[in-house]
């Protein structure tokens, strides 16, 4: 059994079912292993199952209660791997996402759910969900398709109406960085979550004024910018070249042709010693100052290993970085205006 650290007060947040959880989960889409489209891979290279439950049962060990995962990752198998690790957990927060097809047994993408019957597609989403996650209800169902047109994603949200009527679905949420489509369904009884791209290089302002407006939670997809904000990777380093970040996507930002980006190591550098303060690491201090943004704000950084999932938990004793160390970070990083939302 791992020793559980008590997290700071200012390092909890209380849930969409009045539970109250370490305000860090955990971000599935690594452990899922290899998928494409194409040759295009889209996971973070070959892992090693045994390895990643050791991670998430760690992590509960640590006290942390929030998994968040996809359909899509691994093409099934994050999900699987998520099951059997957590089968019987009662006191656990699982969070998926749907909307994509694909292919479990060539492991390729094949479109989305908005190819056809929406609602009929996003009943036998959630369904394969439960099977694949080894659950007879899943806490927290996001719709995948971050640029979906308004009309349709309703579509998909009154048929998770329907299951949480059911029984299957506690509560739902949009992943995407479209203000304007977070608000769209903020006021209704079950949207209690919006996903989105935030950490300390894009803080996202108008997104999280609409989670705040609303009560919302506001789960931070790539909070350590696809593992940049680690500290672990030097200017203009190359990834493996099954690594999805080895590709050249427009919601790509820190890595390019499978290169670090020089503009973001730079920055990196010259906020280090701000994000290390009080004995932090660097993805400790990123995460704080996700905490220090917004008491509603959930990070979810990705993992491989206990060693990571222990890293990331260390935050939670010191929580939120002190309000004089966000005003030096902020002036040293002369920070661009938002601009026009985009995926991330």
């Amino acid at each position: 059994m791992t020793d559980r650290t008590e997290p700071h007060p200012a390092a909890t947040i209380r849930l969409w079912d009045e539970r109250e959880v370490p305000r860090l989960g955990l971000g599935c889409w690594a452990i899922g292993g290899p998928f494409f489209a194409g040759e295009t891979p889209l996971g973070y290279g070959t892992v090693d199952d045994a390895e990643s439950i050791a991670a998430i049962r760690c992590a509960v060990d640590l006290g942390l209660r929030v998994f968040d995962t996809a359909d899509v990752y691994g093409a099934g198998h994050s999900e699987e791997v998520l099951g059997q690790a957590l089968e019987g957990g009662d006191d656990v927060v699982i969070a998926t996402k749907l909307g994509n097809r694909f292919d479990p047994a060539t492991k390729q993408m094949a479109g989305s759910i908005a190819d056809g019957d929406l609602r009929r597609e996003t009943r036998s989403a959630v369904e394969a969900s439960l099977r694949r996650l080894r659950r007879e209800r899943i806490d927290l169902v996001q719709l995948h398709l971050n640029d979906l047109p308004i009309g349709p994603a309703g579509e998909v949200f009154d048929e998770l109406d329907r299951l949480r009527a059911a029984g299957a679905v506690g509560a739902y949420g949009w992943s995407t960085d479209f203000p304007e489509r977070a608000a769209a369904y903020a006021g209704r009884s079950g949207f209690v979550a919006v996903q989105h791209g935030m950490n300390l290089f894009f803080d996202a302002p108008s997104l999280l004024a609409v989670v705040e407006e609303h009560g919302l939670v506001s789960i931070n997809r790539s909070p350590l910018a696809m593992g940049l904000l680690t500290g672990k990777f030097a200017a203009g380093q190359a990834l493996p070249a099954g690594d999805v970040r080895s590709n050249t996507f427009g919601w790509m930002d820190y890595f390019k042709d499978g290169r670090v980006v020089p503009e973001f190591a730079g920055r990196l550098d010259r906020i280090r010693h701000l994000l290390t303060v009080d004995g932090r690491t660097p993805a400790q201090g990123a995460i704080a100052w996700l905490w220090a943004k917004s008491p509603r704000t959930l990070p979810i950084p990705g993992f491989r290993s206990p060693a990571q999932v222990r890293e990331n938990a260390g935050a939670l004793e010191k929580g939120p970085l002190p309000t004089d160390i966000m005003a030096e970070i902020e002036r040293l990083l002369d920070r661009q205006p938002e601009g026009e939302a985009r995926a991330r």
